[in-house]
């Protein structure tokens, strides 16, 4: 969602359902975002970036009561199809409004933590949020605005280390360079992915594979200039 949502028109409504704790206390809701975006889901962290991303207009809890499929009042542990995808399906058709949802509750989502993206004592601290599963290059939340105001080149060479929470699970240098061709085969690199953030990865292989790295709230990453 953090990587599309912003390419599809206002008024678009997704539903998103990662959910573990379906059955118990976590909130239903649906999400407005002031870019005019809805999202239908658990209130349990799910929609931490998109609300970072696109501002939080209004937080409506679910009336499950009044809004879910007809026949599933007995059913605790479908909410996916119970809950949200009919809450979703009649909010996009235009049968409810966001006011027929639920009472307001609300001006936040329940945030996942995660090491936001800063500059300190030369060094560049972030999150490994997302993974490009396809070819097992890491993604970052270090943007290029943060490379040029620490003064980062292409070409400069780079000293990074990667954490699964505090367990260092790589430590290497690499180049800072535009594509995958400017370095050898199998060798790693540092680029600008296509969000703009700072990715790592190797020419024609697998870095997430070869190194034992994925991505969440728990994996963390520094790089610095490789001193000379």
């Amino acid at each position: 969602m953090y990587q599309t949502a912003a390419y599809w028109p206002a008024g678009t409504v997704f539903v998103a359902v990662v959910d573990p704790g379906v059955g118990i206390s976590r909130p239903s809701v649906v999400l407005k975002t002031k870019s005019g975006h809805f999202f239908v889901g658990p209130d349990n962290g799910t929609f931490t970036l998109v609300a970072e991303q696109l501002g939080i207009e209004e937080v409506r809890e679910i009336d499950v009561v009044l809004n879910r499929l007809k026949g599933s009042e007995l059913s605790h542990t479908f909410h996916g199809r119970d809950v949200f995808a009919y809450v979703g399906a009649r909010l996009a058709a235009g049968v409810i409004g966001l006011s027929d949802v639920g009472l307001k509750s609300r001006d936040a989502v329940f945030p996942i933590p995660y090491q936001k993206a800063v500059i300190n004592s030369g060094k560049i601290y972030g999150t490994i949020l997302i993974l490009d599963i396809q070819y097992g290059n890491v993604w970052t939340n270090i943007s290029s605005d943060l490379f040029q105001r620490m003064g980062v080149e292409k070409d400069d060479c780079l000293c990074i280390h990667i954490y699964q929470d505090e367990v260092l699970k790589y430590s290497g240098e690499m180049p800072y360079v535009n594509s995958f061709v400017d370095v050898p085969i199998g060798r790693p690199l540092a680029y600008l992915n296509s969000m703009l953030n700072v990715s790592v990865a190797l020419n024609q292989d697998s870095f997430a594979g070869k190194y034992h790295i994925e991505a969440g709230a728990n994996w963390k990453i520094d790089l610095a200039k490789c001193k000379k």
